[in-house]
């Protein structure tokens, strides 16, 4: 049998009972049917007669608020943990709050403290959940009016090296915050940045600018002359290994004829350069113009003053070279240790390939002047004895 009492009531029945024996006003009333109130309940030493409840069906007021949940589940395969709803502090100078506590646990897994302000956590009817955010329209929904963040802190308690990141974005950068070193952005992404900056594929390839990478490391960009810059303090070394003894190859891949390697000082200008053609190779000074060598499969055509000290093919023509008789040129041989048109060529020392090539190019004339006038001596004196 149910007892359905109004408040009006439930005052007489509580103020009949006060009137009765002292023992019996301390008494716990104990009802042994369901108890239904149709108005509005009070718990609490601080209730009084005419409680004006508002719109509080049940209301607790005192100086310590608690609600107890007191399992008395024996069975070992029934759950038997004890909680409680706790509001605020019960000491002095405590805070303000509300808090589920895990009483067998010792453990308050919940709490929210007096000042929060509209929407600290909010659930949706689709399950999203907002963080400063009323309307969450993903799964998680973080706002804030200055750099939503997300702490990640390992402090040590199990162990391990207290570590701590932040996720974090604003109207500067996307960033990953490195809080235990100083603080660092180590990682950042710019408002604006375009589809793909960053993009790995699932083979593991990575991909700046492109969606579908094809290498361990695929860079398009088809906005920037510069594709990618490599700059520091220290020397720089671009390391290509072969941890098998496989080939490794630096490859331009292009129609044009213009493949080529430029070597620039640190205002940027081309100080020489090397240019990878369709079947040749050029060595080039800081212009295009300044050509020193051309490497094709008939050899190597070499640019500039290669004719010193020898004057090429003028060695023949007498107004521009005088050919010295072979006495004088035995004479400055052996005064010299070298040839007048080769030079010195000592051990050890590096070597002018050019300039030795154009010098015995000329030794190598004046020999054949020699021959033609040893030759015409033999012929007279061969023509005197007969």
């Amino acid at each position: 049998m149910k007892t359905l009492l109004s408040t009006a009531s439930a005052v007489a029945i509580a103020g009949s009972m006060m009137l009765g024996l002292s023992t019996a006003a301390t008494a716990d009333q104990v009802f042994n049917d369901d108890v239904i109130i149709t108005f509005s309940l009070c718990v609490g030493n601080d209730c009084v007669n005419g409680e004006s409840f508002g719109f509080d069906t049940i209301r607790l007021k005192e100086n310590n608020l608690r609600i107890g949940f007191n399992d008395t589940s024996v069975s070992a395969s029934f759950p038997t943990n004890d909680w409680e709803i706790e509001v605020n502090s019960s000491q002095n100078g405590g805070a303000n709050y509300f808090a589920i506590d895990d009483v067998s646990g010792g453990r308050t897994p919940f709490r929210v403290e007096a000042g929060a302000p509209t929407g600290a956590l909010w659930v949706d009817s689709a399950g999203d959940v907002g963080i400063g955010q009323q309307t969450p329209v993903v799964d998680l929904h973080v706002t804030s009016g200055n750099t939503p963040t997300l702490r990640l802190e390992q402090n040590g308690t199990s162990g391990f090296a207290s570590q701590t990141f932040d996720v974090a974005a604003n109207e500067a950068n996307f960033f990953i915050r490195d809080v235990t070193n100083s603080s660092r952005l180590s990682f950042r992404i710019r408002p604006g940045a375009p589809e793909s900056s960053v993009d790995i594929a699932a083979d593991g390839d990575v991909g700046l600018g492109t969606s579908s990478p094809s290498a361990g490391l695929d860079v398009v960009d088809n906005t920037n002359l510069t594709v990618a810059q490599f700059s520091g303090t220290s020397t720089k070394v671009v390391d290509l290994q072969s941890t098998d003894n496989g080939a490794v190859q630096y490859r331009m891949q292009t129609d044009s004829a213009n493949r080529r390697i430029v070597a620039l000082n640190t205002a940027g200008t081309p100080q020489s350069q090397i240019v990878f053609g369709n079947s040749e190779v050029q060595i080039l000074g800081p212009t295009a113009g300044d050509v020193y060598g051309t490497f094709t499969s008939a050899g190597l055509v070499t640019a500039g003053p290669t004719c010193n000290p020898g004057p090429c093919d003028g060695t023949f023509d007498p107004s521009i070279f005088e050919v010295p008789s072979i006495e004088e040129h035995a004479q400055y041989m052996w005064d010299n240790q070298h040839l007048w048109g080769v030079g010195p060529t000592r051990p050890g020392e590096p070597i002018n390939l050019t300039e030795k090539t154009a010098g015995i190019l000329h030794e190598l004339e004046v020999a054949h002047i020699y021959i033609e006038q040893l030759n015409e001596r033999i012929t007279a004196l061969e023509n005197e004895t007969r």
